[in-house]
């Protein structure tokens, strides 16, 4: 029961950052710079946000964020993260919630930086209220939101240099990848699958657009309420759509493996489980936009190469 309710949360989530409005925040000077140097004032979720001095007690209240955080050297500085934030393993996890922030909780840690998803209930005014440096980093819609995430948490924190460098790896590293890539892959069809309840992701989403990097067709772009983004199917659209590639990014949620997809009904005869193209993947891997998107695009690859060779 907790893992359904986890799973409903988390793309109610995603639903909501992706109807609310897109991460647009930069600092007040847009001049490139590898030096630390406070005060420093973002354009934010709409608002000004200052942060007086380089903060040394940072709270993350997104899993993206706290990996982002890590990755460029500002681990030091972060005194907790959320109940979802399961990477990387030093992360100091605490039952503080995103989905649903506790202000009373968060203000006795005393934080001098606290980095959120999105604005549930309320959280940014009640922040700011308090005297809280708050940055919203929304879910990314493309690898650009995600590069101007990193930037921004490496100005915010002191670790600019680290944040660049972490920035020119990542895009190498994906460059190179997707160059790997067999061109007989071109146009093959596949489902992305959120949870057990057959939710998915339109090429209009971060993850979207990552298997259009790799020239992939998405069966969801063209279901009833693709508008959403991430539209819920219906077994009869998928076994239509007959998808060449089953990839599953709900095996630590709700258990699905290329076993239970091939036991649903319908779904023996599809090609992609007749091929064996159904790809278990890690769901935190697959769903957040920070550094191991890296991991994510290789995975892709691996598959492809696996698809073609046959």
């Amino acid at each position: 029961m907790f893992k359904k309710i986890h799973v409903v949360v988390a793309v109610s989530a995603l639903l909501l950052t992706a109807c609310g409005q897109s991460d647009t925040s930069s600092p007040e000077s847009a001049a490139p710079t590898t030096v630390a140097s406070f005060p420093v004032t973002f354009e934010n979720n709409g608002t000004s946000v200052t942060i007086t001095e380089q903060p040394d007690a940072i709270i993350s209240l997104s899993a993206t964020a706290t990996e982002i955080l890590f990755a460029i050297d500002a681990g030091a500085q972060v005194i907790a993260v959320d109940d979802q934030s399961n990477f990387p393993a030093e992360a100091p996890i605490s039952d503080l919630s995103g989905y649903t922030p506790n202000l009373e909780s968060i203000v006795a840690l005393s934080p001098d930086l606290v980095v959120v998803g999105y604005d549930a209930d309320g959280i940014v005014a009640a922040l700011t209220a308090a005297g809280i440096p708050v940055l919203v980093q929304s879910a990314a819609v493309t690898l650009d939101d995600t590069y101007l995430q990193i930037s921004e948490l490496g100005t915010a924190t002191g670790q600019i240099t680290q944040a660049g460098e972490l920035n020119a790896k990542m895009k190498s590293e994906i460059e190179s990848a997707i160059a790997q890539i067999p061109a007989e892959a071109a146009g093959l069809t596949y489902f992305h699958e959120l949870d057990d309840t057959l939710y998915s992701v339109t090429s209009a989403t971060f993850i979207g657009s990552i298997y259009a990097l790799a020239g992939l067709t998405n069966i969801a772009d063209t279901a009833a309420d693709a508008a959403s983004g991430y539209p819920q199917l219906s077994p009869e659209f998928i076994v239509a759509a007959d998808p060449a590639i089953i990839i599953l990014a709900d095996t630590k949620c709700c258990g699905q493996s290329a076993e239970t997809v091939a036991q649903r009904p319908g779904f023996a005869g599809l090609s992609a489980v007749t091929a064996g193209n159904v790809i278990e993947l890690d769901d935190d891997i697959a769903s957040r936009w920070g550094p191991r998107t890296v991991d994510f695009v290789k995975v892709i690859v691996e598959v492809l190469t696996k698809v073609t060779s046959k």
